[in-house]
């Protein structure tokens, strides 16, 4: 059976990757995208949309310059508010990975939904309320489940007691890609629905067992194994007072007066049903290899030479080295107020024996920063004459941050990102570079879409 889907917030299609497989590959497996949707809507040009388009060969409607067509499936390059859900076709799996913003009800809306700030989950629970997916599979930041601060949890319990309404289930899990073998530590939050009738809803409905979900029978557990819980007896709570509260109750009323400091009541795993929720700290029970960062550096002849650190901007003020080591240092804030700024040192460079850290969106462009990776390399003979490699003075660099004399610095190449969030090389070709590792870092690892999408197909 082939599940149609509807992905949102594509970006340059990650989640498509894990569920069809890189461009090109069968339509007839078990995953089908029927519709997608794209938007960005800070920039007039859309460079994501754009290479969505290209790498999966779509064609411009003739009445309709956002929208494209090619074997069954619709793309749409347009605000999804402006999108009637009679224009969505019905689908089998809603995807998207949605910004994670404040999702804080005002208690005026008759519906409970206006006076929105968090614009895009509304706009999925829009669409799922209107089109009633079997499954959905969304993707956010960890961050989410501790939202915000003044109220720990509360846009969660939100987004829980919205699909409730929907008569959803839910499971979650945390999960860092580099704790089941793959090249990046990258923590995000992966949330699976489940509609009445399917035997995921008809096994934790009846809510006998849902230790047993958590730990062995969940599509998460199967996916990504974790160790036993030693936890007898689940202990309920509930999203809202009473079954009847709206969702302006939930906000309000959702770890209301703790204490910003003290932590979410939402861990890492757990399930939601019929508006209660089990919620335990799991721990990834993984055998396999790890993924290194070295595994997916290309050679040193496929490097740009534009990717290697110029010597002045090592050791100069506020350059690489000052930038990525600890500071202790008075710095002044507004109205002349000075107080004192600390931070730890960054492991410069980076680790090659380890998976590699968070890609960030920042990760494009030539100048010092803090969070860039920098890794180290042996230099092409071009390199060494271009940056004069061999000088006394970049010996001196070499033993400040611990090369040695056949070594040098670079940053990671656009193709090194796409990999380390196991995407195909070259998948975002055709933009800038800058624009490149922007869109890696607003992705999701590939892999970890994989391994749900693969035992969400087995039932």
């Amino acid at each position: 059976m082939t599940l149609r889907v509807v992905e949102l917030f594509a970006g340059v299609g990650g989640f498509r990757l894990g569920l069809e497989g890189p461009p090109g590959s069968s339509r007839e497996g078990s995953f089908k995208v029927v519709w997608s949707n794209q938007w960005e809507p800070s920039t007039k040009k859309q460079h994501a949309a754009e290479i969505y388009v290209e790498r999966w060969t779509l064609k411009n409607s003739q009445d309709d310059s956002l929208v494209y067509h090619a074997d069954g499936e619709t793309f749409v390059n347009d605000d999804i508010s402006k999108i009637d859900t009679k224009d969505i076709p019905d689908h089998d799996l809603l995807v998207g990975g949605f910004p994670c913003q404040d999702y804080s009800v005002a208690r005026a809306a008759a519906t409970g939904l206006e006076g929105k700030k968090g614009v895009l989950w509304w706009e999925i629970l829009r669409i799922l309320n209107n089109k009633r997916p079997r499954y959905v599979m969304l993707e956010n930041v960890d961050r989410l489940l501790k939202s915000p601060t003044s109220q720990r949890g509360r846009d969660f319990a939100v987004m829980l007691a919205s699909l409730d309404k929907l008569d959803y289930v839910v499971e979650w899990r945390v999960i860092n890609a580099a704790d089941y073998g793959m090249p990046q530590r990258r923590r995000r939050v992966f949330i699976l629905a489940y509609a009445p009738g399917t035997p995921q809803h008809n096994s934790l409905s009846s809510k006998t067992d849902i230790l047993g979900w958590i730990e062995k029978e969940g599509t998460h557990a199967q996916a990504f194994p974790i160790h036993p819980l030693g936890v007898l007896i689940p202990v309920p709570k509930p999203l809202k007072s009473c079954k009847d509260a709206d969702l302006a109750d939930v906000s309000d009323e959702f770890n209301v007066g703790a204490n910003p400091k003290s932590k979410s009541p939402f861990m890492n795993s757990g399930v939601m049903v019929d508006g209660e929720y089990y919620t335990y700290n799991t721990k990834p029970n993984f055998e396999g290899e790890l993924t290194t960062l070295s595994d997916i550096l290309v050679t040193p002849r496929k490097v740009p030479i534009e990717y290697c650190i110029e010597p002045e901007s090592v050791l100069k003020e506020k350059g690489w080295n000052y930038l990525k080591g600890a500071k202790e240092e008075p710095r002044k804030g507004t109205d002349d107020f000075t107080y004192l700024y600390k931070e730890g040192p960054m492991v410069f460079p980076d680790a090659l024996d380890r998976p590699s850290r968070t890609i960030i969106t920042g990760e494009g462009g030539s100048s010092a920063s803090r969070f860039k990776h920098v890794v180290k390399f042996k230099p092409t003979k071009k390199m060494k004459e271009e940056f004069d490699l061999d000088s006394d003075e970049v010996q001196q660099i070499r033993e400040e941050i611990g090369l040695k004399k056949s070594e040098w610095i670079r940053r990671l190449t656009p193709i090194e990102l796409e990999r380390l969030n196991m995407f195909p090389d070259n998948h975002t070709e055709g933009a800038t570079d800058g624009k490149r590792a922007f869109f890696m870092g607003n992705a999701l690892v590939v892999g970890i879409v994989q391994r749900i999408a693969e035992f969400l197909a087995e039932r």
